[in-house]
């Protein structure tokens, strides 16, 4: 029982397991969508770690969409840190976090970001972002 990427934990402090916390999301999207944005936000920090092009697009809002999804080979995904989750209303949505990756023979790095999300038919939305 592998331990989730995104570092969510139970009440005890304890890693929840991939299957059920992000992966009831990434690998049963048609089905499970994540229940708020800080949930969608966690989930795709784990395709990321799994490069799930798939979910990712599923998942970014059709207005800013991209055609293709890549990833750098070779980097390796190190954390994430939720800082805030924030809900203006009840279809908009930012989080707040900090992901930390290393690519090979590079220094590790962070990417501090500000995300927003809509709400859209019951479904969870990335738009985009702001570098922080």
């Amino acid at each position: 029982m592998a331990a989730c990427p995104c570092g969510r934990a139970d009440a005890r402090g304890r890693p929840l397991a991939y299957a059920a916390c992000c992966g009831r999301f990434v690998d049963h999207f048609a089905q499970t969508p994540a229940p708020d944005a800080e949930a969608l936000m966690r989930s795709r920090y784990s395709a990321f770690v799994f490069e799930r092009a798939d979910y990712l697009r599923a998942t970014w809002h059709t207005s800013r969409r991209p055609s293709d999804i890549t990833f750098d080979p070779g980097v390796k995904w190190l954390g994430l840190e939720v800082l805030q989750h924030q809900v203006p209303d009840t279809t908009h949505a930012e989080v707040e976090f900090v992901a930390r990756q290393k690519g090979p023979g590079s220094p590790a790095v962070r990417l501090h970001e500000r995300s927003r999300f809509v709400l859209e038919a019951g479904r969870w939305y990335y738009v985009d972002g702001d570098q922080l």
